[in-house]
């Protein structure tokens, strides 16, 4: 060994001994990235959920907040270890062509349309289709996420079902998240659809109110996926399947059922259904 080798070996011994003395040393805590939907981070579900999560495993998740069609192409790519989406037959499609392990339904909610109180295009009531073909012969000002997202991906089918091709001069796509989304809507006295968790936990409401809400076709399920490892085997997938195995179980979905804001529950678990 060379006098320098010599040196760096003996500085290394020191400063290991230094950091066991003074307890600075720590086990590496095992993490995963989860990509999932704006309206779970922004509806304040993680900072509720994953905590608790952390307690029962020790695990720690990052989570990227993207629109669900983004999330997914992260799967696809093996940018994410675990999905936490809502767009089923898209989650379904990410399985069949063999990116993600197996989908479980997790939880749900629904979603609404929010407008001005004084309702211009006269929207209220509980017929989502009728509502946005009554915005598009009034012209009326609406925002859309135009992000590819869960929320948009229903929105589309929405309009779909309206039969309606030209949307109105007051459509406006943001290509945003669903926060900034209602942040332009109550700003500009605009139409937006929303999920209700999100609704629930935002507070520049301005003027806006939920004007349509009720519609069968307006529910909102959420899904989760481990991404498959066959594909890229580099993904966490042990620990992927362990907050999996969690968010479906009595324990995690009673989590879910007891976030609440304003004394409103934003999540209904419905694993295994």
């Amino acid at each position: 060994m060379t006098r320098r080798s010599h040196l760096v070996a003996w500085a290394r011994v020191t400063a290991l001994t230094w950091a066991l003395s003074t307890g600075t040393v720590q086990a590496q805590v095992p993490s995963l990235v989860m990509a999932s939907t704006t309206s779970t981070e922004q509806s304040g579900l993680f900072s509720h959920l994953l905590p608790t999560f952390k307690q029962a495993s020790g695990i720690d998740i990052k989570v990227v907040a993207l629109g669900t069609g983004q999330a997914l192409d992260m799967g696809r790519r093996g940018d994410a270890d675990v999905l936490f989406v809502h767009d089923q037959a898209a989650e379904e499609k990410f399985v069949a062509d063999g990116f993600g392990v197996k989908r479980f339904a997790v939880m749900y909610n629904d979603f609404v349309l929010v407008g001005l109180a004084n309702d211009p295009a006269k929207t209220r009531g509980k017929d989502i289709v009728a509502a946005l073909q009554k915005v598009a012969h009034a012209q009326a000002n609406f925002i859309s996420r135009g992000d590819k997202s869960g929320t948009h991906a229903a929105e589309l089918r929405y309009w779909k079902l309206a039969g309606v091709d030209n949307k109105g001069s007051g459509y406006k796509e943001c290509g945003c998240g669903m926060g900034p989304a209602l942040n332009i809507a109550s700003s500009t006295g605009a139409y937006a659809l929303t999920d209700r968790g999100t609704w629930l936990n935002f507070k520049n409401r301005q003027d806006l109110q939920v004007l349509v809400e009720g519609d069968n076709r307006l529910f909102n399920q959420y899904g989760v996926m481990v991404v498959n490892p066959a594909k890229h085997p580099h993904v966490k997938a042990d620990l992927a399947q362990k907050f999996v195995d969690w968010v479906v179980s009595p324990a995690g979905q009673t989590s879910i059922a007891a976030y609440k804001v304003g004394g409103e529950v934003l999540f209904f678990p419905n694993a295994g259904k």
